[in-house]
């Protein structure tokens, strides 16, 4: 009986462990060595069926950019500079070749940003609002992958259902999927993820040279 429990014992943390091992650690080798002072963010590619993504979302991605370090070129300058060059769409506009976007921008690092989910969410008896977000740095003039990641935040974090009954909980979602449908709310749970996604944090971007807190990492 023993011998079972000790295998049963050893099987589990073996489980726990594999988990634990799929969060990769990131790697700043060529971050590190690259050293990017200024970031091109191009629009995002929209995965959502909601249209207002991809521009609710980038008006959003400077702020976290900026206050980690770094020069970010104005979003709306840029979209403006691709489709004055018959770029029209994000995806174009992240096809585009490297080398040209350093001879227009003059850009140390390109951001590349695709939105998952984004807007309301409806369910019997709630209303979410979601924005998901996965985004890649690459160094303009290599080509060499900087930095990835992923983020996503919701409406329910904030949500406290608790004392609500059945007919409350009702109520509560007719007039969140009413205030949905009037205004865009993913762009406010957007400034969530943006942060989330874009500021220095661990496994994350790191500071940038106008940062007082430039290369404190280790």
């Amino acid at each position: 009986m023993k011998f079972f429990k000790s295998v049963l014992t050893l099987s589990v943390l073996s489980l726990l462990g594999g988990c634990a091992g799929t969060v990769a650690k990131q790697d700043y080798t060529n971050y590190r060595n690259s050293k990017p002072a200024s970031i091109l963010v191009l629009p995002p590619v929209n995965h959502s069926p909601d249209i207002k993504a991809t521009y609710g979302f980038l008006s959003t991605a400077t702020k976290p950019l900026a206050e980690g370090g770094y020069y970010v070129f104005p979003v709306a300058l840029v979209d403006q500079t691709f489709k004055e060059n018959g770029l029209q769409n994000p995806a174009e506009m992240h096809d585009a070749p490297l080398n040209k976007l350093r001879e227009i921008f003059g850009a140390d690092a390109v951001l590349y940003i695709t939105i998952e989910s984004y807007g309301a969410s409806y369910k019997v008896v709630s209303s979410d609002t979601v924005v998901t977000a996965d985004a890649r740095l690459i160094d303009a003039k290599t080509g060499a992958l900087l930095w990835s990641g992923n983020a996503t935040a919701s409406s329910a974090e904030s949500d406290n259902n608790s004392n609500l009954g059945l007919a409350g909980l009702l109520v509560k979602a007719i007039v969140k999927q009413v205030v949905s449908s009037a205004v865009d709310q993913g762009h406010d749970i957007s400034k969530i993820t943006s942060s989330r996604l874009l500021s220095p944090r661990p496994n994350g971007l790191l500071y940038g040279p106008r940062s007082p807190m430039y290369q404190s990492e280790k």
